[in-house]
């Protein structure tokens, strides 16, 4: 062994199976709708937290409220869980579930 040298951990096959499926664009975020929030408000926060436009904001906010539910991103897990966190802190309900193949 070289003097300094640092031993890696071997990572192992379901390891590796778990970080690919982190990293994958595999994880869809979800708002659902709730008797709380203005339609306006809602709207808003799409185009603050996503980068919506109005007018795809409105779209989503409409599904939302019509449908009941509506999948606002679809992003890798940890993007899909800031993007979920952002949106409950602005007071929607929202979850992230892995995307369907």
């Amino acid at each position: 062994m070289i003097r300094g040298a640092i031993d890696l951990p071997e990572v192992l096959p379901e390891q590796k199976n778990d970080l690919s499926e982190a990293f994958a664009k595999g994880w869809r975020v979800l708002v659902w709708n709730d008797p709380v929030n203005l339609m306006s408000y809602v709207v808003f926060v799409f185009q603050k937290v996503l980068g919506f436009d109005e007018n795809k904001a409105k779209k989503h906010m409409l599904e939302v409220h019509e449908r009941g539910q509506s999948v606002v991103a679809i992003e890798t897990r940890e993007k899909s869980e800031f993007l979920c966190h952002r949106l409950q802190e602005f007071g929607l309900k929202s979850t992230i579930e892995a995307n369907p193949a």
